[in-house]
């Protein structure tokens, strides 16, 4: 149910409607980088409001309490030094009665608020809000003003929204980004919803460690503690009333830990985290060629490890995985040829201890590409060592026209270090390609469609057109192919295959047919 915050305007549609104020919902994804760390300005304002207030009524006045939060710092999450005219103020009124050089004050109390805070260093400060191109404002005060005022219509504090809430609209304010994000949406958001699968099916216990090496906006950490949280509710409900995760928390949170290689997106991550009242350790670089995360000369090693590394890159080579010094990439496994997916896939298997467990989502093709096809293809060749391995605990095939910089279907891979004994030699298969419903601009997973994969999964129930147990051997028998749509059919004696699949699988094909005949040709002209 949409949350609301002193007016009938869900709080969703108020901090989507403050975007849209700079130029309207076409130009507000362009703005993204200044939108996105001024409402967690606000949040920060409010919050430390509340905080001064709360010492106020201990020591006498607001005035008392600034000195006191000035002289210690600890006495408040995160010190900011904005103080108004008028110390009964709120403390955002600094930032809100801006008139002149509006950019470049804004800019400056930010930068402030940075250097009081190590932790907000590189996140906050990362934007100049005077910044030009060709000596024209990227964003002209007027409409930086109305930008502030919009933001200001409504308290952030900690008695006005809880952080799941705040949390949640940010999120929203993050995924009505990425619709106009198309080209880059990907590299930063993955669907909230497949997101909840994930989270659900990895099933994450209390303290546990969890790592993302793409952690794009962070989504995927955080939906592992909201998974977290719902499932201990249920357990025991938080007698503060505020939930699991609020002052009556009587569990130990998980230990989030991310690395993101571009720095605005790593910015909004640490950002993200922090708006849910959410703690982790996000690092800034790219994970394949100087992962944060290491042990010695090996990667550190997580409980669980959720990802949704970019798509089909082809700009690593097999020079890239020879250099490697962190032994990332079994010898048995190989190279996996032109797509990187399966390089992911065995860095994600590098980072899991001896019990831990991973969920990846990646292109449909990563599942089939090379199967059925008389030559070798490397891709098939890792696919093969990984389910000789017993790696793979299963497959989820997903609907198309989830994600928002593709309308393929995407799959999630689900890794198992430590199978049960009962599910030893086997993989569970789920075509959950119809379990959508229609949205604009894309289709999305329902409540109910979350439910019914995430327990379908975690209890390996077979369902008539929708999950199935498959062995190794079967998987053999089909050269390899994990893809839950070459098992389960979806209609009436009918395979379903996206075209976006089959497309994929030609030009795998086309590539194979002309290195044949360019080996052929090569004996031929020997002959002659």
């Amino acid at each position: 149910m949409a949350q609301t915050n002193g007016t009938d305007k869900s709080l969703e549609s108020w901090i989507w409607d403050a975007a849209c104020s700079i130029r309207g919902a076409k130009d507000a994804p362009k703005y993204k980088d200044y939108i996105l760390p001024l409402i967690f300005a606000k949040r920060l304002c409010d919050v430390f409001d509340d905080e001064l207030n709360r010492i106020a009524k201990e020591v006498g006045s607001r005035a008392k309490a600034f000195k006191l939060v000035k002289q210690d710092n600890k006495l408040v999450r995160f010190y900011l030094p904005l103080q108004p005219a008028n110390l009964d103020e709120p403390v955002w009124s600094v930032i809100r009665k801006l008139a002149d050089k509006i950019g470049e004050q804004l800019t400056t109390h930010l930068r402030a608020i940075a250097d009081e805070n190590p932790l907000l260093k590189g996140i906050i400060d990362r934007v100049d809000f005077n910044a030009t191109t060709h000596g024209v404002r990227d964003l002209a005060d007027d409409r930086l003003s109305n930008l502030i005022e919009r933001i200001s219509e409504k308290r952030l504090g900690l008695a006005d929204v809880e952080p799941d809430i705040i949390g949640r609209s940010y999120e929203y304010l993050i995924r009505k980004f990425a619709e106009g994000s198309v080209s880059s949406a990907g590299e930063f958001y993955t669907p909230a919803e497949v997101g909840m699968v994930m989270a659900k099916i990895m099933d994450p216990e209390p303290g546990m460690e969890i790592y993302d090496p793409c952690c794009g906006s962070a989504g995927l950490l955080i939906k592992c503690e909201l998974a977290l949280d719902e499932k201990m509710r249920a357990k025991r409900p938080s007698p503060s009333g505020r939930g699991a995760g609020g002052e009556g928390r009587r569990y130990a949170p998980l230990k989030l830990y991310g690395q993101e290689y571009i720095a605005e997106t790593w910015a909004m991550a640490n950002m993200n985290m922090i708006i849910h009242d959410m703690e982790g350790e996000i690092e800034l670089g790219d994970t394949f060629k100087n992962p944060k995360f290491r042990k010695g000369n090996r990667l550190r090693t997580f409980d669980r490890v959720v990802t949704n590394p970019m798509w089909n890159q082809d700009w690593w080579t097999e020079k890239d995985y020879d250099a490697d010094e962190w032994d990332r990439f079994p010898k048995g496994a190989g190279f996996p040829g032109r797509k990187a997916d399966w390089g992911w896939v065995q860095i994600v298997l590098a980072s899991l201890n001896e019990k831990g467990r991973a969920a990846v989502v990646l292109d449909t093709g990563a599942a089939s590409r090379g199967s059925g096809n008389a030559n070798t293809n490397k891709e098939k060749d890792v696919r093969k060592w990984f389910v000789e391995q017993d790696l793979i605990e299963g497959v989820i095939y997903l609907p198309e026209n989830l994600f928002y910089n593709t309308t393929a279907p995407g799959i999630i891979l689900f890794l198992n270090k430590a199978k049960p004994r009962d599910r030893k030699g086997k993989l569970f298969l789920v075509n959950a390609s119809q379990e959508f419903a229609k949205g604009d601009p894309k289709n999305y997973l329902t409540e109910e469609g979350i439910r019914r994969i995430a327990e379908a999964f975690k209890g390996w129930k077979e369902q008539d057109k929708f999950s199935r147990i498959v062995t190794r051997e079967e998987i053999a028998k089909n050269d390899f192919n994990i893809s839950p749509s070459r098992y389960i059919h979806t209609g009436a004696g009918e395979e379903y295959r996206p075209i976006a699949e089959i497309v994929e699988e030609l030009g795998v094909i086309e590539e194979e047919t002309k290195a044949t005949d360019m080996a052929l040709k090569g004996i031929l002209s020997k002959l002659l």
